[in-house]
């Protein structure tokens, strides 16, 4: 019984091993076996590139919410340092009868707001991770994988 034809590699995707060509001892020809997996090489650079764009765009968004954040602490420190203080600070002078330490109460309690928003901000910006750590792992395993030698108990 002769074995079945197989589709050629250039038909197929680029990660899936076919068999095009069969020596009558059944070994497969090294030149397709070499195609085969340069093949293979290409596609793993592309994954891994795409891999690597998709954590840059995760942490770009990351970085977007925190520099958002920050604006928004900005616009309350500024808006409160304008509306807040005139509004409590005369409020604030018609139940102590002093005008001046009513308008420095108010004045630091709104810069005290301020600075909270602009911390939570700050704590966003530094969580954010701009560096592609699954890649950065993959990549280091890749040669291992290569050579058949990946131990998996090593790389967690």
């Amino acid at each position: 019984m002769t074995p079945p034809d197989f589709p050629a590699s250039g038909t197929a995707e680029p990660h899936v091993i076919t068999s095009t060509g069969t020596t009558p001892g059944g070994n497969d020809n090294i030149v397709d076996l070499l195609k085969q997996l340069a093949g293979q090489g290409s596609h793993l650079a592309e994954q891994q590139l795409t891999l690597v764009k998709a954590e840059i765009r995760e942490a770009t968004t990351d970085l977007k919410a925190a520099v958002g954040s920050m604006v928004g602490a900005a616009v309350v420190g500024i808006a409160g340092l304008g509306v807040l203080l005139m509004s409590f600070a005369y409020l604030l002078a018609d139940a102590i009868d002093n005008l001046g330490l009513a308008t420095l109460i108010v004045g630091a309690a709104t810069l005290v707001l301020a600075y909270v928003l602009y911390r939570a901000g700050a704590k966003k910006m530094s969580t954010a991770h701009l560096s592609p750590e699954r890649s950065q792992r993959t990549l280091e395993r890749t040669p291992g994988a290569v050579r058949g030698t990946l131990n998996t108990e090593e790389t967690r």
